[in-house]
């Protein structure tokens, strides 16, 4: 098939006629991509292997000169040396390219009136099919080299929490036939186009880029970079050579000053890792809205991603504010949706990014857009909570600025220690103002309240996160009250919901605030478990009433003698 027309599916060479191919359907007619599907068995495209066979070759230059290094530092000699590492390259690229040959040759797919097929495996014959009335996702994923070999990676979802049970991968497939494929199967969710919200929500803007140093990012890198360093660095037995190194140039140079010193280059490198990164995350990004209600977030510079995401899915959407990012006025805006990854260690946890980091404004009415509300639910005035709230966070803060000074001094006086009684006071005077002052920000940032068909609560300093949360979408709610909260009269509710992760937590909510809040977010579900004070009547005293003596008649005065 030609990569440059979206042509219908043509099998490569003679084709395994399946049973559910049209025989009356005459080899000149080619069917509409858009209704009728795919009946034919398919393999992946021969060009893979190329790609798997590149990915051979830069695993094994890698790890030749280690072994070169290793093998010629003893009695053998460089050529010996260089004999031995050119023939385990050779094995290692010849027999991983021989086994994705047979993995090429037992794969094969079909897309039929109502299943998707996937048979592949020698060993271990596996057949694998999903309902095409159950698909909600079709991703197309490539990275440089599959870009420059115009092949890209195709995930086909159901939108389950199943593993891998509720997904099919295709790898790799010609890129106009991965599109071919993501219009064919999401043909029956389009529907009439809607002018007033379909189209282009969002592009990229070079400005954005300033939130990327301030995000979290940055310090990791840079760990990472001093970690790569000193790695290094050992693999070659030169560790010791570069300490030393390090030291000559901090000769003159007190202790806190070279370390400050090492941690403005290390910040260096992470600031330029970080900017490096944002670009090739979020190059070329845009965010539209297809007709029939589906959401196509669409990125990359190296590794391009095409990421589909149906309307229906959606339960609200995250606005999170990282401190660095939230400092300048900036939020990026996730996606509350059924059958997106729940963990890190996914590989695909960044399904739920719909918008990086960008102005509060901007991602306000993104969200709004999202969400087709007039108004964005995220921007809607919350409700504060009682003060007991801000003073359980206050002794949070103390117990962690405190303890561990307390814990020092104690071990410094044990062990006749000044130093750990220095480390103590320095540790008390800067960990204890900074936990108070985010203790105070915490209390600050919690908020619930409802805007339209959204429930919205708001929580967190270092990450601070407003989620509006559809009403309807709410299954459940959860009240926790530890003694604690007794005691301070707050509780903590979560809004159980099948879609991100799981359950949206109000905490310590006044215990009239956090019921009344979830009775009047979502009518009759919290009110059966509910039970209403009833005040007593009053209850009135009788007025008692002295008796009135009868007035005297003349039959009853007594007669005098």
């Amino acid at each position: 098939m030609s990569e440059g027309t979206a042509a219908p599916f043509v099998p490569d060479g003679a084709p395994d006629q399946g049973p559910d191919q049209s025989p009356d359907q005459s080899p000149d007619q080619s069917p509409d991509p858009a209704t009728d599907p795919v009946r034919e068995w398919r393999r992946l495209h021969p060009r893979s292997l190329l790609a798997g066979a590149a990915v051979l070759c830069g695993v094994a230059g890698g790890a030749a000169l280690p072994a070169f290094l290793s093998l010629s530092s003893g009695s053998r000699p460089a050529w010996q040396a260089a004999a031995w590492v050119l023939a385990g390259a050779l094995l290692l690229i010849g027999g991983g390219t021989a086994a994705d040959w047979v993995r090429l040759r037992r794969t094969r797919y079909r897309v039929g009136p109502e299943l998707v097929e996937l048979h592949t495996g020698l060993l271990v014959v596996k057949r694998r099919s999903l309902a095409r009335e159950r698909i909600r996702s079709v991703d197309l994923t490539a990275n440089p080299l599959q870009r420059v070999l115009g092949l890209v990676k195709v995930g086909i979802g159901t939108g389950e929490h199943t593993a891998g049970e509720s997904t099919l991968e295709l790898e790799l497939v010609a890129r106009a036939e991965g599109e071919l494929l993501r219009h064919t199967l999401l043909a029956r969710l389009q529907g009439p186009e809607d002018p007033a919200h379909d189209g282009v929500l969002a592009s990229v803007d070079p400005r954005w880029i300033r939130y990327a140093p301030v995000s979290f990012v940055t310090p990791l890198l840079a760990t990472a970079a001093a970690g790569a360093v000193m790695q290094v660095s050992d693999w070659f037995g030169a560790q010791g050579e570069v300490i030393h190194w390090i030291g000559d140039r901090f000769e003159d140079v007190s202790l806190p000053w070279m370390i400050a010193d090492l941690v403005l280059l290390a910040g260096v490198a992470g600031l330029f890792g970080a900017l490096g990164l944002w670009v090739e995350m979020w190059f070329r990004y845009r965010l539209e809205r297809e007709p029939g209600g589906t959401l196509r977030v669409r990125r990359g510079l190296f590794t391009a991603r095409s990421i589909s995401l149906e309307e229906r899915r959606l339960r609200g959407v995250e606005l999170v504010e990282p401190l660095g990012v939230r400092l300048f006025r900036g939020a990026r805006v996730d996606a509350v949706a059924t059958g997106l990854a729940q963990n890190d260690d996914d590989k695909h946890a960044d399904l739920k990014n719909l918008l990086p980091p960008v102005p509060r404004a901007v991602a306000d009415r993104v969200a709004a857009q999202v969400l087709r509300e007039p108004v964005p639910p995220t921007g809607a005035p919350l409700a504060r909570h009682p003060r007991a709230a801000l003073r359980r966070r206050l002794g949070w803060a103390l117990w962690t600025g405190l303890g561990p000074a307390a814990v020092l001094a104690v071990l410094g006086t044990w062990l006749s220690s000044p130093v750990l009684g220095y480390a103590a006071a320095v540790l008390a005077v800067l960990l204890t103002p900074l936990a108070l002052l985010l203790a105070v920000d915490a209390y600050r940032n919690l908020g619930h309240g409802v805007s339209g068909a959204y429930l919205v609560t708001r929580s967190g300093t270092v990450r601070r996160s407003t989620v509006a949360l559809q009403r309807a979408g709410v299954i459940g709610w959860t009240v926790k009250q530890s003694w604690f909260q007794r005691r301070a009269g707050v509780l903590t509710l979560s809004a159980t919901t099948a879609a991100g992760e799981g359950a949206y937590a109000v905490y310590d909510a006044g215990e009239s605030q956090g019921l009344t809040f979830a009775a009047d977010a979502v009518p009759d579900l919290l009110a059966p478990f509910i039970e209403p004070v009833r005040e007593e009547p009053v209850r009135e005293e009788p007025v008692r009433k002295e008796p009135v003596p009868a007035p005297e008649t003349p039959e009853a005065r007594p007669t005098e003698r």
